[in-house]
């Protein structure tokens, strides 16, 4: 990859990267460190990283990053109790209940379930990303929704 292909992948690729991570983090000057980091180890492998594979190359990447932040943070800081909604009330905003279904599933389903559902990837990119089997990306994805539906429960009630 040259120069030119590297600048075409930072436009072309940021901005969705960064959007990734942030769904997984909500902390977006850390979710920005990241994307900045998988940028340079590009950067460093720029010889042997061709421009067709980059972009599998700096989700992967930001992923390993990403997981690496949270592993160190829970020796830092102990995980935060989030509470399930009371379902007996009416609750109008879909985004942020499902939001906080998301912030309750573990790293790898939510993961899945953002490259799938958000991103649009097919279950081998995700594989690929993840450095999982294609079954085992079909398992992760099938918890993750059981787990949102429970968490959600009827959709009369959020609505």
């Amino acid at each position: 990859m040259d120069v030119f292909e590297y600048n075409r992948c930072v436009d072309r690729f940021s901005d969705r990267i960064y959007g990734y991570i942030l769904k997984q983090i909500r902390d977006s000057d850390t979710a920005k460190d990241i994307v900045q980091e998988a940028y340079t180890k590009l950067w460093v492998k720029v010889d042997s990283v061709s421009f067709e594979v980059a972009k599998s190359y700096l989700y992967k990447t930001a992923y390993h990053t990403m997981i690496d932040w949270i592993r160190k943070r829970k020796f830092e800081t102990s995980m935060e109790y989030v509470p399930h909604p009371e379902t007996n009330h009416s609750y109008s905003d879909l985004k942020d209940h499902l939001d906080a279904g998301l912030s309750r599933l573990s790293e790898i389903q939510r993961s899945v379930v953002l490259l799938r559902d958000y991103e649009g990837y097919s279950y081998l990119e995700i594989g690929s990303i993840l450095d999982l089997s294609e079954s085992q990306v079909k398992v992760y994805i099938y918890r993750a929704r059981l787990a949102l539906k429970k968490y959600i429960g009827k959709i009369e009630v959020v609505i």
